[in-house]
């Protein structure tokens, strides 16, 4: 190679562009956004069954914030090739919520969370997150959610089709085929995924649809059935009856929010390695977009979103360049969206097949933990322990509070320090740290 072709190259790495579209990547931007529409739409259906949220909603959410993600890139990029989505970790958290405080009042909940972001945004606090809840127990945290997803889905790959009773032998006919048809579907899966995961990501999603579909017609499976709502636009207005309900909205929101924003952080941390230009990321950028998809959501009872890493890999490696891709991905949901007639033919099996496999990737994520010691090992797998038993929030809490207890044991008891030099040390590496990253 040239010194010029060299020089050439060099240029044009460093020249960024538009993040939302540039005419020699149209064509691939196109392609991959088809791409990774097939891979987002069983994925976002599963995670609104998981959140306890209409399936049309979920799928209204993400393609709301593709348009939004697809408008801020214009004027506020803040990566280039990340795909919007609703996240499975956020999944059992959204649960909760609706256990708690009814799907009623989940828009303001919502609009709650977005609230906060929004003053996370404005003031920058996102640099301060990771240093206020360390990465690894974030893992830990959504080892945990991993964990439920798991379980939850499990047993739809065994589960007898509508208008076939249940009898006391489990190992009948009926029960056997579909568990046949599951053990294939995995195998099938995982064997594209393993030989594809790093060249034609979403083919093993779409070849396990296809598979599913098919089946279907020679054998009687469980099928999706995809209520068709109607959706009203309206101010996110409370109904609490209690104090208690308002003061546990206040700091589940800011849970909520929280939760959401570091995963946007450790996100665009991987998404600018995989960037094809190596363009850097504005993770605050990310975080206007986000907060904006989320509040403007609320405003149709939708949910929570980010740009997961699992589908803007896929988007990657599709072939993306810009976010031309994400509008061509909202473009295609929102066919959907109107004609959820369509998704009735997606069986539950596939389905529990592809939010099993999530699930136990987000459990083994708790493998990246080991560089950083036995020590962030251990407290990220009591965390997930204590998210999966006791419940998401408080399994954090507990996990935090006993974090700086053992921190405070080691300066107090083993290094004599008072209390009074304990925290001024805190607040000193914490400036450092905080110029750092400035």
């Amino acid at each position: 190679m040239t010194q010029e072709n060299i020089n050439t190259e060099n240029a044009q790495i460093s020249d960024t562009g538009s993040a939302a579209f540039r005419k020699e990547y149209a064509l691939q931007d196109l392609q991959a956004g088809v791409i990774t529409a097939t891979m987002a739409i069983p994925l976002s259906i599963g995670i609104a069954l998981m959140s306890d949220y209409p399936i049309q909603v979920g799928l209204a959410t993400v393609a709301f914030a593709s348009f939004i993600g697809f408008l801020f890139a214009w004027f506020r990029p803040g990566n280039f090739i990340g795909a919007p989505g609703i996240a499975a970790g956020l999944a059992p958290i959204l649960a909760l919520g609706i256990a708690t405080f009814g799907i009623e009042n989940m828009a303001f909940i919502i609009f709650l969370t977005a609230t906060f972001q929004a003053l996370i945004w404005k003031f920058n606090w996102q640099r301060y997150l990771l240093m206020a809840v360390p990465g690894y127990l974030v893992e830990g945290l959504l080892a945990g959610i991993g964990l439920k997803i798991a379980l939850k889905f499990l047993p739809f790959l065994w589960m007898l089709p509508v208008g076939v009773a249940a009898s006391e032998d489990f190992w009948t006919e009926s029960r056997m085929q579909v568990i046949a048809l599951s053990a294939v579907g995995v195998l099938l899966f995982l064997g594209l995924f393993q030989k594809f995961k790093d060249t034609k990501p979403a083919l093993p999603y779409f070849a396990l649809i296809v598979f599913g579909i098919m089946a279907a017609f020679f054998v009687e499976v469980k099928m999706l059935k995809v209520e068709d709502i109607e959706f009203n636009i309206g101010l996110p207005v409370p109904n609490f009856d209690s104090v208690w309900l308002w003061l546990y909205a206040f700091f589940f929101a800011m849970m909520l929010a929280v939760v959401d924003v570091i995963e946007q952080v450790m996100s665009n941390a991987a998404i600018e390695k995989i960037d094809p230009l190596k363009r850097p990321c504005n993770s605050n950028n990310s975080l206007l977009a986000i907060w904006v998809s989320n509040m403007g959501a609320s405003f149709f009872g939708g949910m929570t979103n980010l740009d997961g890493l699992a589908k803007s890999s896929t988007n990657r490696l599709a072939g993306a360049y810009t976010k031309l891709s994400v509008l061509v991905i909202g473009l295609l949901i929102t066919f959907f969206v109107f004609n959820v007639h369509h998704l009735d033919h997606l069986p539950y099996f596939a389905l529990a097949i592809i939010m099993t496999f999530v699930g136990i990737k987000m459990v083994l994520g708790l493998l990246h933990i080991a560089k950083h010691g036995p020590y962030a090992l251990l407290l990220a797998t009591l965390c997930g322990i204590l998210v999966f038993k006791v419940g998401i929030f408080e399994g954090l809490i507990m996990t935090l509070v006993i974090h700086a207890l053992v921190y405070y044991v080691i300066f107090k008891k083993i290094d004599c320090r008072p209390t009074g030099s304990i925290l001024r040390h805190y607040f000193k590496k914490f400036k450092e740290d905080d110029k750092e990253l400035n």
